[in-house]
């Protein structure tokens, strides 16, 4: 396989980390987005070049369309493609919906929905003229299920539509040799969620445990393989059975 250059946003710290270890591991060139985590985005560069591999690390907005697109024509100047983009940036929010704010509602689709749309229209160009190309985005491993969601809404709400543009962008790039799938974490030992609230959701896991970065990473790498050609559309739960 020649080179391939995969984006990952959020791709400095947990699961997009755990991405970006495993793609250089695999040969790709790994070039992760952040917003705040400098001492991350430094200590993922050493990782990945201490082992051989090739590591940029971007600080950018992607909640903005116009920082989406200078993330976009940084990476392509830099090493001339985007062969992958993984969309795994997207904080996580919990507050009850009668106590939500505008202002926090607003903020979870500029943060969890929008960049998927903004960055997959700008890298789908090159994937386009290239004949190649691959596209994962992260749902919520119960989000199919449209259930209410009374603590979570707006985070749920934006990753019910990252289904929905998931399998709409599957359908329109299908033709031009890109796929497009999803990735729906359950409890994950990321850090992202509260200790308190994470304790709460691993009683409820059928598997009888909390999975791992890793686990997530691993089925990304299979996605963004040659093997996964004919996958597109999908949606694929790393649960160990919660939310099923």
């Amino acid at each position: 396989m020649a080179e391939r250059v995969a984006l990952i946003t959020g791709g400095v710290r947990g699961i997009g980390r755990a991405i970006a270890v495993s793609l250089s591991k695999r040969g790709w060139s790994v070039a992760a987005a952040y917003r705040t985590s400098a001492e991350d985005a430094l200590s993922l560069e050493m990782e990945v070049k201490e082992r051989g591999g090739r590591a940029l690390t971007v600080r950018a907005d992607v909640s903005r369309p116009d920082g989406a697109d200078r993330l976009v024509r940084h990476v392509e100047s830099e090493w001339g493609r985007i062969d992958a983009l993984v969309n795994c940036a997207g904080p996580y929010r919990r507050v009850p919906i009668l106590e939500e704010s505008v202002e926090g509602w607003l903020a979870v689709f500029d943060n969890n929905l929008h960049p998927v749309f903004y960055l997959s229209r700008l890298a789908a160009v090159g994937m386009k003229d290239r004949g190649w190309g691959r596209i994962v985005n992260f749902g919520m491993a119960n989000a199919g299920q449209l259930a209410g969601q009374p603590y979570v809404t707006a985070y749920y709400a934006a990753k019910v539509a990252v289904l929905v543009l998931t399998k709409s962008l599957a359908k329109a790039l299908a033709p031009h040799g890109i796929t497009v799938n999803a990735v729906s974490p359950g409890v994950i030992d990321s850090g992202s969620i509260p200790l308190s609230e994470f304790a709460d959701l691993a009683r409820n896991i059928p598997a009888g445990y909390a999975g791992m970065p890793q686990d997530a990473a691993e089925v990304v790498c299979f996605l963004l393989s040659d093997e996964a050609r004919y996958v597109t559309g999908a949606n694929i739960p790393v649960s160990g059975g919660w939310g099923v």
